[in-house]
């Protein structure tokens, strides 16, 4: 699929949401750290998770795959070095994350991936690496991948600014293995919800750390993870995407799978959308979204950064001006979503404006016509979702970017009734 036509189209029905790429990922790399054979229920299967599959692999997990049904043998903290650099593809989750397990092992590893992960800044988590014992350098001298690190993560103190929270999320999984104990000062924090859903993880390992309201946590050093069983939450950052389709066609929508009671962060634009007027209905494993007269409005997307490109869309299509804002981090993800989103948006007759941390929308009438996806996936899916309202057909260069986190994107919006063709 290198285009994505989406037609104007009404939607109708119910459709089941894939598993949350951010639980799968830390679901694989606790259990490859783990001491026995976990099982992981209904995992998400995207580019992203298989990414991560490799480095844990890589690092001395046996993983099977067999449907919905993952079996991980871990490797009881002992990471194994291999012989070659792992390729995290497009996973900045899995860049992240995979730095400071590398950290454990006793011998260098080369961590890169695609030209948009050789772009993503690393020198905070690198620095932070160093202060905690271990050898880290970026390779090119740039503070991005690829990176070299090698431990043993030895403990210690350090200060690390958050402007993702993927950074923080990185030493939580790995410090409880490090030799001694670690003290993270954290004087910025961005994307909160995120570092919750790791702390909801190391809990479940009866993982012991003292955690200070956000801004110091210590963490005592040699603990073990154990195996462990667990079915995979469905994604509300995907989700998203069909909670907006929704709210601007004035379609009749049921999402099954979704859990309020959840800890990712993005189940808030549950509330953001019925805060601009959608009419939603929530049950214990569904969401059912019909679509209403939408308000633009003020959000504040700091904790909820993935969910700007849908919103910027809603934003087309509410009356008077929405503002999102807080969400400067947004412009360090696969792409500068800020700057994507105006320039795609306003290629189809959006009213739109860049903020320093966001954009402003005004209502607008959307045209048909050719937009760029930037191989970033949430851009794919956003500009579909423009297509659905706007006055002609819009078609969406390098669509192929859906693998990363949402390969049947497309085939669930048919389901629901709208109208596409690939190219």
């Amino acid at each position: 699929m290198s285009t994505l036509t989406i037609y104007p189209s009404s939607l109708r029905g119910a459709v089941r949401i894939p598993a949350s790429k951010s639980h799968t990922i830390r679901a694989l790399l606790i259990a490859t750290l783990a001491d026995g054979t976990s099982n992981l229920g209904n995992p998400l299967n995207s580019g992203d998770t298989q990414s991560c599959v490799r480095a844990c692999q890589a690092f001395g997990a046996d993983i099977a795959i067999s449907g919905a049904h993952w079996r991980v043998r871990g490797n009881a903290g002992n990471v194994q070095v291999p012989a070659t650099p792992i390729d995290v593809g497009n996973s900045g989750t899995t860049l992240y994350f995979a730095m400071a397990t590398a950290a454990l092992a006793h011998a260098p590893i080369t961590i890169t991936g695609d030209y948009q992960i050789q772009r993503r800044p690393a020198t905070a988590l690198l620095t932070a690496l160093n202060d905690l014992g271990a050898r880290a350098t970026a390779l090119h001298g740039n503070g991005c991948a690829p990176v070299e690190i090698c431990g043993p993560l030895r403990g210690g103190t350090t200060t690390l600014a958050c402007p993702t929270s993927q950074y923080l999320s990185s030493l939580l999984i790995n410090c409880p293995l490090a030799v001694g104990a670690s003290e993270i000062v954290v004087p910025l924090l961005n994307e909160k919800p995120y570092v919750e859903m790791t702390l909801e993880w190391l809990a479940r390992q009866n993982t012991v750390l003292v955690n200070d309201n956000f801004g110091c946590l210590r963490i005592p050093g040699g603990q073990q993870y154990q195996a462990f069983s667990r079915d995979i939450p469905a994604d509300f950052s995907s989700a998203t995407f069909f909670l907006v389709a929704a709210a601007i066609t004035g379609g009749d929508v049921t999402l099954n799978g979704l859990d309020m009671t959840d800890s990712q962060g993005d189940k808030a634009v549950v509330a953001m959308l019925q805060a601009m007027g959608a009419k939603i209905e929530i049950a214990a494993d569904s969401i059912r979204v019909r679509g209403g007269d939408l308000q633009g409005c003020e959000l504040d997307l700091n904790a909820t950064p993935d969910a700007l490109p849908a919103l910027a869309v809603a934003g087309c299509f509410a009356r008077g001006e929405t503002r999102l804002v807080n969400v400067a981090q947004a412009r360090i993800k696969e792409t500068d979503r800020i700057a994507v989103m105006c320039t795609e948006l306003a290629a189809l007759g959006a009213a739109i404006e860049e903020l320093p941390d966001g954009l402003i929308i005004k209502e607008s009438a959307l045209r048909g016509g050719t937009v760029v996806s930037h191989d970033d996936h949430r851009v794919v899916m956003a500009l579909a979702v423009a297509g659905l309202r706007a006055a002609g057909p819009v078609t969406i260069n390098g669509a192929d970017a859906l693998h990363i986190t949402f390969p049947n994107f497309a085939e669930l919006l048919q389901a629901l009734g709208a109208q596409y063709r690939i190219g």
